[in-house]
């Protein structure tokens, strides 16, 4: 039995302004032939199928027809709801779409009710696989359901597992059983990017690895970044880049075999990305002239310019030759005392209205004014008093 491990598809959402369905329908395409040249039986999709609990149309369609594909190629699928996913939405005619080889788990009471396959070669012995989802728990809302007293992201996962652990125990009594466990988490060990949204304040949300302790594969989702926390526990990360901070990954997922005797092999999958990421620093001029990113001159950029003055006219000079410029920020290298000094105090040292003036612009766009700029300001402010003269 072959499984493959992704997460995070995000459908709908969008780069610094940019769409992504087109890219994100590049990824279903990839993953369809992914399924067929490495003969997949099963692909899991550990939560945030969607970017946003009320997806567009155009999302929800392109989610259908992933599905068809990737059943139409001889795959099924079980998938749970993320913490970025309406579980009530996404869950919608569940029992209808188990007929067509899609098995959805975005219920508290459908913990303890894995997808049981018979392994091809364990037949005669009975052995199977039991494929169990944990949708994202919103400790808040599914504590009473759980039974436990304190809602917390430990203690619902816990008591989540403890119920896939008694299902495990209750089967495994009459026959061979082997387990996968998908759970939309933050596990201990993991590294988040900028693009997830945080479980709770300070990392309390994050839950230890042991509690995934005995399970065959724990497919994980929330993370990013595929990671392995340990052989058995894993982040497939997303297929696509949602932020700057993602840059350098490799994206992909994980191929998941599974025998009579359980999980024989673990191995990556990858993704190819539609455009690359760059993120480039220093002072305009260099940027706009060196041939060391050039490359760049087609990917989506992050620029940060450290020129001590904030250049002129920045985004523009930096599009004619990065075109696709979505971010751009100003961190000075070096700086003058001016600049180190308040504008409070600045402003209090002003010599003349001018000057005031001019710290002002200085201050709001972190460049002095030109000599234009100077006349233009001095002649608005003779303007000024000459009308005060007049009155």
């Amino acid at each position: 039995m072959r499984l493959l491990h992704t997460s995070d598809w995000h459908l709908g959402r969008s780069f610094h302004g940019v769409g992504m369905l087109e890219a994100q329908r590049n990824f279903v395409s990839q993953l369809v032939d992914a399924v067929t040249r490495y003969g997949v039986d099963v692909v899991l999709v550990a939560g945030d199928v969607y970017d946003r609990a009320l997806p567009g149309v155009d999302v929800v369609r392109l989610l259908d027809e992933a599905l068809v594909r990737i059943t139409s190629a001889g795959a099924k699928v079980v998938l749970t709801s993320g913490n970025h996913d309406s579980a009530i939405r996404l869950g919608f005619a569940s029992r209808l779409l188990e007929r067509g080889g899609v098995h959805l788990r975005t219920r508290v009471q459908d913990l303890a009710e894995p997808l049981l396959l018979p392994l091809a070669d364990g037949r005669a012995s009975g052995a199977v696989l039991a494929i169990y989802g944990i949708p994202w728990l919103e400790p808040r809302l599914v504590a009473d359901q759980l039974g436990v007293d304190t809602a917390s992201h430990f203690e619902v996962t816990r008591a989540a597992t403890g119920m896939i652990r008694a299902d495990l125990e209750r089967r495994s009594a009459s026959s061979t059983v082997h387990s996968v466990v998908l759970a939309h988490t933050f596990a201990s060990g993991g590294i988040s990017s900028d693009s997830e949204r945080d479980l709770s304040i300070g990392g309390v949300g994050a839950v230890p690895l042991d509690l995934f302790d005995g399970f065959g594969y724990t497919a994980l989702g929330h993370l990013h970044g595929r990671q392995v926390l340990s052989p058995q526990v894993r982040y497939s990360g997303s297929p696509l880049a949602y932020s700057f901070s993602e840059a350098a990954h490799q994206k992909g997922g994980w191929l998941v075999d599974v025998g009579v005797e359980g999980v024989t092999s673990v191995q990556e999958v990858l993704w190819e990305a539609p455009r690359k990421l760059a993120v480039l620093r220093g002072p305009l001029a260099e940027l706009l002239e060196s041939a060391d990113h050039q490359w760049a001159e087609s990917a989506y950029c992050q620029v940060t310019l450290t020129d001590n003055q904030r250049p002129a006219r920045a985004m523009e000079r930096l599009r004619s030759r990065f075109p696709d410029t979505l971010v751009l920020g100003f961190e000075p290298a070096g700086g003058t005392a001016a600049a180190a000094a308040s504008y409070s105090s600045r402003l209090a040292a002003a010599p003349d209205d001018l000057s005031v003036c001019c710290g002002f612009l200085d201050h709001v766009r972190g460049r002095i004014p030109d000599e234009a700029e100077k006349a233009a300001l001095a002649a608005a402010l003779d303007n000024v008093r000459l009308q005060e003269a007049s009155r």
